[in-house]
């Protein structure tokens, strides 16, 4: 597991919300849901997509989703 890493920028912060609005919609939730999945049931928000953040957000949106889909799937979330 990666190290616990906060938002630092609005770089950082505006992938964030990427990230969230695109998976909600590829798996048909609401934004809201997909946050407290990514926050409160896995942490994955702080230990994986912000950590990544510098090799994500230089891929194409259907592999960043796909990826963070895939973690989720590992780390026994909803998704």
């Amino acid at each position: 597991m990666l190290s616990e890493k906060e938002i630092n920028n609005l770089q950082e912060l505006e992938y964030v919300i990427f990230c969230i609005e695109n998976i909600a919609e590829k798996l048909k939730k609401k934004a809201d849901q997909i946050y407290v999945e990514l926050t409160e049931k896995s942490n994955i928000l702080n230990d994986y997509i912000v950590p990544e953040y510098e090799m994500l957000h230089t891929q194409g949106k259907e592999y960043i989703v796909n990826d963070i889909i895939e973690v989720m799937k590992e780390r026994g979330v909803e998704g």
